[in-house]
């Protein structure tokens, strides 16, 4: 049985948003049945789990001797056996990895960047300094994959794959802004992959967590 390690307790802003969040999502589409094993933020500083995630994140990915760490090398791994998340052919299923490794490298930097300040450095002077110069790079980054997205659906291979998984869960990190209001091409891109079953499926899943594990 596949094990998805998470945490038990998360702040809200950060529900849904979670890296386990993106498994969940690609094990549902690929029919593949998992269990999960909840930590707390002290479990994440042992040596046992440091030995699983060398830096105390989640989420981790267990497979019989198998273990993987980093959220993007996980959805991957996952996409390379499933025909839901990676096409058979190899020159589309490159296209498909060079878009995933997009999503990671091109643009999340650039969300995260944004977050970070407005989520956790509001009201320092620095970070007033800093967010319109975040914003004015992560904007560029938004109206490049825009102009992609304006012609196609999906990113490649022309139908939904484990890129477009990962650029929907990266774009949403934004939720906490009215930023991609002004990119209706991309807000109609990430409603469209969030519109799939397998996405609700894995969110009910992860907010249960919530729910029944006391703050």
């Amino acid at each position: 049985m596949i094990t998805v390690t998470t945490f038990s307790w998360v702040p809200d802003f950060a529900r849904g948003l979670v890296r386990d969040m993106r498994v969940r999502w690609a094990l549902e589409e690929a029919g593949r049945a998992y269990a999960e094993t909840l930590i707390d933020f002290d479990v994440k500083d042992s040596a046992a789990y440091r030995a699983k995630q060398p830096f105390g994140q989640v989420p981790v990915y267990e497979d019989g001797a198998l273990t993987l760490f980093e959220s993007g090398a996980i959805l991957h791994h996952i996409a390379q056996d499933s025909g839901a998340l990676m096409p058979a052919d190899a020159a589309e299923r490159a296209q498909v990895t060079t878009w995933l490794f997009a999503a990671l490298n091109s643009l999340e930097p650039y969300v995260q960047a944004l977050a970070e300040i407005d989520l956790f450095y509001p009201d320092e002077a620095w970070a007033k300094a800093r967010r319109p110069g975040a914003e004015e790079a992560l904007r560029q980054r938004l109206a490049e994959l825009s102009a992609v997205l304006e012609t196609r659906d999906w990113l490649t291979a022309g139908r939904f794959t484990v890129a477009d998984l990962l650029m929907a869960m990266v774009l949403d990190i934004l939720r906490h802004t009215d930023m991609l209001a002004d990119y209706p091409v991309l807000k109609a891109y990430r409603d469209r992959c969030f519109a799939r079953p397998a996405y609700a499926r894995a969110l009910e899943r992860h907010m249960a967590v919530f729910e029944r594990e006391p703050a």
